[in-house]
């Protein structure tokens, strides 16, 4: 399997985590039992999101760097 569609399926996989997530965080508020935990529940896929998310948009930027290096 390729890196890159490793890495974007990982990152829609996150996707979907995180959004599962802040619905969970919405629910909670509304039912006023927000704790810190729910809090935070969403951060972990939200890094993650954003390391794979910075690889995918500096994938086109280092195949021409290495294609200028060649």
């Amino acid at each position: 399997m390729n890196w890159n569609n490793c890495f974007r399926q990982i990152h829609r996989w996150l996707s979907v985590a995180f959004t599962a997530a802040v619905i969970v965080n919405i629910i909670a508020v509304l039912q006023q039992k927000s704790t810190v935990w729910v809090g935070f529940l969403a951060l972990l896929p939200l890094c993650l999101l954003m390391l794979t998310g910075l690889y995918l948009f500096l994938l086109p930027y280092a195949a021409r760097w290495r294609a200028r290096c060649e």
